[in-house]
């Protein structure tokens, strides 16, 4: 135990917080209650692509150092599920099959909603988040359109927020609780 305070701090600590801070962010239980994402293994999963998504996308246009931060946090990420999916029982020669799988949803998710917040309104968002995060259904589009509002409000917030709130392992998002669903008409 004493050892420890003598230890040289290499930020593993930190990125473990932060990352965990992606994991409560995503485990607010209004995500699945108010928003109706699915409280399934999937719709988890997705919760956890959409507030890794926020921190990446205000981390994306940092310097490259501070970059290099943000891929420890996505490598603590890529530990973490393959750690869920051994505990899940997937067999170790089916576990690299399936992380490849979980970094193509990513990259992809990420792809698809750095285009969408280009967009001036939330229509190519929310059409992202019914397909990503609902799997097109049908009856879930205003939760689709409110979800899309909740991360555009994300990513306004987290761009004033200095870097060095998150190299203290803290990711600041609004409350999921602060979507007025009135706001919200489906289209």
């Amino acid at each position: 135990m004493i050892l420890r305070f003598f230890r040289r701090n290499d930020g593993r600590e930190t990125i473990q917080r932060l990352y965990g801070a992606i994991v409560a962010h995503s485990r607010d239980p209004a995500f699945y209650t108010a928003y109706g994402v699915p409280d399934t293994i999937e719709g988890r999963f997705e919760m956890i692509l959409v507030h890794a998504f926020l921190l990446f996308h205000r981390l994306k246009d940092e310097s490259t150092e501070r970059r290099e931060f943000a891929q420890r946090v996505f490598d603590a990420f890529c530990v973490d599920m393959d750690a869920n999916l051994r505990e899940m029982g997937v067999g170790d020669l089916t576990v690299p099959k399936k992380m490849k799988r979980v970094a193509e949803a990513f990259y992809g998710r990420v792809s698809v909603y750095d285009a969408a917040l280009a967009e001036p309104d939330d229509a190519s968002l929310a059409h992202a988040v019914h397909r990503n995060v609902y799997a097109d259904d049908g009856a879930r589009i205003a939760e689709a359109q409110a979800l899309a509002l909740y991360m555009r409000r994300a990513v306004t917030a987290l761009a004033a927020v200095p870097f060095e709130t998150f190299a203290a392992g803290e990711l600041p998002l609004p409350p999921a609780t602060d979507i007025n669903f009135k706001e919200v008409t489906p289209s």
